[in-house]
This record gives C-alpha cells, sequence and structure tokens, in this order.
C-alpha cells in the first residue's frame, strides 16, 4: 500500500505512524531523513540542496520530488510505503504526483486525522515533560503521580518552548493555510479517508484507519 498520513500539530501521526508501518510491513519515508542522507553520500540532488540549506533557504519542490522518487524505487519499497511529512502543500502534491506516474506509481490512500483546533491547543499546551529522566506526561490525559513530580521523583515538570498556547495556534495557522488544502485535493483523487478523532484516544483512531482502510 501506497500511503501518505495527514494531519495537523497534536492529532497523533507519530503514534499512527508507527502502529502503521508495522501493521502494513512498509518503510516510513521521511523527506528530513532523505535530505540528510543525499546531502552526506554528496548525490548529485544531496549537493544541490545543501546549496539552499546552507543559504538557510527551503528546498524546492522539484529536489525533493527527485529525492523521493530516488528512494521510492529502493528494493524496500516494492510493497509499498508511508510518506512523512511530504507533500505539505498542493503544489508539492502535484509534482509528487508527477514524479510517481513517470515511474508507474500513484497514491493508494490518504489518511487525514481530524481534530478541532481548540482541542489541539488543550492537547500540546498540557504536555510536560520531566527534564531529568525525560518522561512525558499530560496535565489532563496522563497526569504525574504527583503536581509537578515525575515518578522518578524529580521537580519541576517543564513545558516545550514551542508548546505555549501564542506558538501552538501559529502552527495551526501555518497548518490551515498551507497544508490543509491537501484534504481537498485529495478528495478530489477519490484516495482520501477522513478519520473523525475529537475525543479519541489513539487506539480508538487506530482502528478507524484500520476499518477506513479494509485492514
Amino acid at each position: 500500500m501506497k500511503l501518505i498520513l495527514l494531519g495537523p500539530p497534536g492529532a497523533g501521526k507519530g503514534t499512527q505512524a508507527k502502529q502503521l508501518i508495522e501493521l502494513l510491513g512498509v518503510p516510513q519515508i521521511s523527506t528530513g531523513d532523505m535530505l540528510r542522507s543525499a546531502v552526506a553520500r554528496e548525490t548529485s540532488l544531496g549537493i544541490e540542496a545543501k546549496k539552499f540549506m546552507d543559504a538557510g533557504q527551503l528546498v524546492p519542490d522539484e529536489v525533493v520530488v527527485g529525492l523521493v522518487k530516488e528512494r521510492l524505487v529502493e528494493e524496500d519499497c516494492k510493497e509499498g510505503f508511508m510518506l512523512d511529512g511530504f507533500p505539505r502543500t498542493v503544489p508539492q502534491a502535484e509534482f509528487l504526483a508527477e514524479g510517481l506516474e513517470q515511474q508507474g506509481l500513484k497514491i493508494d490512500n490518504v489518511v487525514a486525522i481530524m481534530v478541532d483546533d481548540e482541542e489541539l491547543v488543550g492537547r500540546i499546551t498540557g504536555r510536560r515533560s520531566c527534564p531529568k529522566c525525560g518522561a512525558i506526561y499530560h496535565l489532563k490525559f496522563s497526569p504525574p503521580p504527583q503536581t509537578d513530580e515525575c515518578s522518578c521523583g524529580a521537580r519541576g515538570l517543564v513545558q516545550r518552548k514551542d508548546d505555549n498556547e501564542e506558538t501552538v495556534r501559529d502552527r495551526l495557522v501555518a497548518y490551515h493555510t498551507q497544508t490543509a488544502p491537501l484534504i481537498g485535493y485529495y478528495k478530489q483523487q477519490g484516495v482520501l479517508k477522513e478519520i473523525e478523532a475529537n475525543g479519541k484516544n489513539p487506539v480508538q483512531v487506530f482502528e478507524q484507519i484500520k476499518k477506513a482502510l479494509g485492514l
């Protein structure tokens, strides 16, 4: 199965992605990992990408799609793959579709995890971590054993800087502006599976995804 997983920050994509690749037995293709690998190996596309990265610029869509095309012809992708972090915009999706078509491939399913903004804000801003052992808690869903104290005994649980409400809302605006239009794009392609995840735990969401994919 050739799959894309979409969803806003805090939707739980990481948790669902891990379970999906285990269930399907396909690789998770991360564009970030591909860029770093191509740069390290000094491939032609890696050298091209490095010019933009060194200048602090975004790597052009055509370069990223070129890396994706190279990656998808490797042996471990023969039975399918799951794209992680790409595409992020409709133009990227169009580049991707064109690149895959040249290889006789197409995306089978796009899973979009749908969660309301206010729930996402609550999910993300409620996260706390232990500065000593790294354990992660949530003030509402998985609180620490004692207020502001980790199970390892360390006190002073911390909130990541990008988990504050202002930053979270800025990230959601960026998602709605840049990435959410992909939902309509893939709906038109007839491959979209919308997963309603409001108020659902990860197990319930995964069951919905499996049902939607016929697994």
